[in-house]
């Protein structure tokens, strides 16, 4: 076991965990921050994205002892659930099972922090990493171009 110090959510959290556990873990069962979900443990499905240094990265792929940089996880994206992603996911009633939906938030939210006007085929091309099981693929686009919208 080894001791890590991550920045996680604007927060220093020291941990105890082999190097080679994956961030999802360390997340899930070290930290209690639960909104990232495991789904496949390929990097294949989204559930798991978190953001580092504010890039969309699968956090089952990536081993605590690589990451470099501030983790923001989908408790961290706003204090208040009033992030334009969430507000617009509320807007459009996007979540039906809601198990993939923080992995979406997080990926649309890397995207409009990279492109803050993407089209509806980037928004498309972007967001066809994430799967979701319920099908609500055109709610999820519709929400990324409101999110876009609102300040």
């Amino acid at each position: 076991m080894a001791q890590f110090t991550l920045k996680i959510n604007d927060k220093s959290q020291t941990i105890e965990a082999d190097g080679d556990t994956p961030l999802l873990w360390v997340l899930r069962d070290h930290l209690n921050l639960v909104g990232t979900k495991y789904g496949c443990g390929i990097g294949q499905c989204g559930a798991c994205t978190v953001h580092v240094d504010g890039n969309a990265v699968r956090s089952c792929l990536i081993a605590v002892k690589q990451v470099k940089g501030a983790v923001t996880t989908i408790e961290g994206l706003s204090e208040n659930g009033d992030h334009p992603v969430q507000q617009a996911w509320k807007q459009h009633d996007v979540p039906q099972c809601g198990y993939c939906q923080a992995g979406q938030m997080m990926t649309a939210a890397a995207l409009l922090k990279e492109n803050p006007s993407p089209t509806d085929e980037e928004i498309k091309q972007n967001m066809s990493g994430n799967i979701c099981r319920c099908g609500t693929y055109l709610r999820i686009n519709q929400a990324v171009k409101t999110a876009s919208k609102l300040k």
